[in-house]
């Protein structure tokens, strides 16, 4: 196998969850474009629509499927709908994610708990599901946040909680599965990209808290997350695992 072919993903199938908005939309057509079927998994069903167009745009096949991440049997679904379409699942993006934004004096208990259940139990219970038909040589991806690794000063005390669990998460279950299962884990831990996301952000936050932090002086481009997800899926990181990558333009740094 040449250098180049280590990041193909020719024939496999991947599941990405969190599919129908933001990061979650170029993570499947980029991961199309290097050679995988993807099962596209997210609570607004209507909107898979599009990133399935994507994908077979790509030439690749995909298959849309609501779920709950928080809810352990809609992940279990979402591999059985894998299995009945393709047969295999061989990679797994834990991308499904929400965000508030409250002062610590003032979260309620649902909202806190919210955060929780879909960011560090819907990754955990879809990691789960999956490892039960993985074969050896599959892997996982978590989605952490440099939010997990330092501050910059919004109320984000359940986001931040819920992402430095991942890393903690992602380590334990490289432990758990990549000697006994051969599945690799990792978690990516990505700063500020142009998205949805970011287009909504106050700007002088942004150019203040985030851009003046970071090295490349810049907002990250999806490409460059999309780069990093491909290189963590592929055989190209075949001696990695447990690790947590920050993709954040030097932010941590400062």
């Amino acid at each position: 196998m040449s250098l180049i072919d280590l990041f193909r993903l020719d024939g496999r199938v991947v599941v990405v969850t969190g599919a129908s908005s933001g990061l979650g939309v170029g993570f499947a057509q980029s991961l199309a474009e290097s050679g995988a079927d993807i099962v596209l998994a997210a609570r607004r069903v209507d909107r898979l629509a599009h990133t399935q167009k994507l994908v077979e745009a790509e030439g690749r096949r995909a298959v849309a499927v609501g779920v709950d991440v928080a809810n352990p049997s809609d992940c279990q679904g979402v591999v059985a709908t894998a299995m009945d379409e393709f047969g295999r699942v061989d990679a797994l993006v834990n991308n499904a994610g929400v965000g508030t934004a409250v002062h610590a004096t003032e979260e309620t208990p649902e909202q806190f708990q919210q955060v929780i259940n879909v960011n560090l139990n819907g990754s955990y219970w879809m990691a789960q599901a999956c490892a039960k038909v993985m074969k050896p040589g599959s892997s996982i991806v978590n989605l952490s946040s440099i939010l997990g690794l330092t501050s910059l000063g919004l109320p984000q005390a359940a986001y931040s909680s819920s992402k430095a669990a991942i890393i903690g998460l992602t380590r334990d279950l490289a432990q758990q599965w990549t000697g006994r299962r051969g599945i690799r884990v990792n978690a990516l831990a990505p700063g500020y990209f142009q998205s949805e996301m970011t287009d909504q952000m106050d700007a002088d936050f942004v150019a203040k808290k985030v851009i003046a932090r970071t090295l490349v002086n810049r907002l990250g481009y999806p490409d460059e997350i999309n780069a990093a997800l491909l290189f963590l899926l592929s055989d190209a990181s075949g001696y990695i695992t447990g690790v947590t990558l920050p993709i954040d333009g030097g932010l941590l740094t400062n």
